[in-house]
């Protein structure tokens, strides 16, 4: 499997799991806007190796989630600003620019030191 991103939460914002309660979450770089901290994982490296594509697989440290769909702007702002959304809704058309699309699955909430990483068989 070639490793397409990875990365390891460091802080969890105070209002995260209202996202999560919504089937969505946020994650930004260390370096993410004050007013936005509260409503992101923040994540501590930020290295995207290929783009993303439908197929690819997420991993919420054990946890696998298909990816549905790849937003037009999910690579280059996952790569510039390390911020992205996550939608687990299953949506297969990308009609949010900046979101990846996963498959309808309940949410394991990352945990302080949990590794986020893409996958690709």
């Amino acid at each position: 499997m070639d490793i397409i991103y990875k990365t390891q939460v460091t802080y969890i914002g105070k209002k995260v799991k209202d996202f999560i309660a919504s089937d969505m979450f946020i994650i930004f770089k260390e370096n993410a806007p004050e007013d936005l901290r509260d409503y992101c994982f923040l994540h501590n490296k930020n290295e995207l190796n290929k783009d993303i594509e439908v197929g690819d697989n997420l991993f919420l440290g054990e946890t696998k989630y298909n990816i549905t769909a790849v937003g037009g702007y999910v690579n280059k702002n996952l790569k510039e600003l390390g911020h992205i959304t996550f939608k687990f809704s299953g949506e297969t058309e990308a009609n949010i620019a900046g979101t990846l699309f996963l498959e309808k699955k309940e949410i394991v909430p990352p945990e302080n030191g949990t590794i986020i990483k893409i996958l690709r068989r």
